[in-house]
């Protein structure tokens, strides 16, 4: 809500946000974020597995929100802006929990991978909205299958806690190297596209 006073008026303009039901389960997607840490931090019985389902809950959402934003053509431009913080903030949450319980390198190298990929391809994709010829890129097939290993293999290390000696965890890592080596192609793919604005200076005021 914005105030502005002049003169002794007060004008009061709303801000309304745009509900419909992909919207709101993208919402649902980022509410679920405290809910996780929670679950994971209280010790009790099955903690692990309890924290697993909840992120892969909200993982079925970020599917079902695209899909049926799509089937009931209510793509809208808040659904856009929202649906990848999500994605993003629901990702980079998990590992932080995983790297602290893990304590160990072998995990905390392909979660700076994928965090920081993740930083540089959100600048990327802004500075192509605004200064390249490339307005858009497309979700490659090497995304789809990052994203895939990516969501795996985080639902497995919540699942199975630290036990590094459990093939479940070791499966995990494999699959989190993977998707961090997946990740960083597609970085490539996003530089290689965007380099010859970037390399030519261009501006645009």
């Amino acid at each position: 809500m914005l105030r502005y006073t002049q003169h002794d008026c007060i004008v009061v303009t709303y801000m309304k946000l745009p509900i419909s039901l992909p919207n709101i389960l993208t919402s649902v997607r980022i509410a679920l974020i405290p809910v996780l840490v929670a679950v994971f931090y209280i010790q009790f019985e099955s903690h692990y597995l309890v924290a697993a389902g909840i992120f892969t809950l909200a993982s079925v959402t970020d599917w079902l929100d695209g899909y049926l934003a799509r089937r009931l053509n209510e793509m809208t431009p808040f659904g856009a802006f929202l649906d990848p913080v999500a994605d993003k903030l629901l990702v980079a949450v998990a590992l932080v929990l995983l790297v602290e319980v893990h304590a160990s390198a072998v995990l905390a190298i392909p979660a700076l991978v994928i965090v920081c990929r993740e930083i540089v391809v959100s600048a990327l994709r802004e500075w192509m909205a605004h200064y390249s010829s490339q307005r858009s890129v497309a979700v490659s097939m090497v995304g789809k299958v990052k994203t895939v290993f990516q969501m795996v293999a985080i639902i497995v290390l919540l699942a199975f806690g630290p036990d590094v000696q459990s093939l479940p965890v070791m499966i995990g890592y494999v699959l989190l190297y993977a998707a961090a080596i997946l990740t960083l192609w597609s970085m490539y793919l996003y530089l290689r596209l965007a380099w010859p604005d970037l390399s030519s200076g261009m501006t645009n005021d």
